[in-house]
């Protein structure tokens, strides 16, 4: 597979995986060949998926594989919303929860750093 639809087909995934807050990445268990291909998806910044840790490998497969994978996120979520577990905005709210509970982690442990015992 090669040439201009490869490369809208890959455009078509960067947008898609940006969109659900991750980024291609440089697999650490697998090699791009021409033959068999892997690609990794990590959390995209510190913003996206706080869940996560930055360097934690979400996904790893083939192209192909991936948009079979992407294709099952976004059937589960349109599976929450339909039963109203989830939707954008309960999704922002817990994600807000974790990145304070991570900053109050951060805050705690910079602030036993800093005290000097007598």
């Amino acid at each position: 597979m090669s040439g201009w639809n490869t490369i809208q087909r890959l455009r078509r995934l960067e947008q898609e995986v940006d969109k659900l807050g991750f980024k291609f990445s440089k697999s650490t268990h697998s090699d791009w060949t021409d033959d068999h291909g892997a690609v990794s998806l990590v959390p995209k910044d510190h913003e996206a998926l706080p869940i996560y840790s930055r360097d934690a490998e979400l996904f790893v497969g083939s192209l192909e594989a991936l948009e079979t994978w992407l294709n099952g996120v976004e059937w589960a979520r349109n599976y929450d919303r339909m039963l109203k577990l989830s939707d954008e905005s309960k999704r922002a709210k817990a994600e807000q929860k974790e990145k304070n509970r991570i900053l109050m982690r951060m805050i705690k442990e910079a602030s036993k750093e800093e005290e000097v015992p007598f």
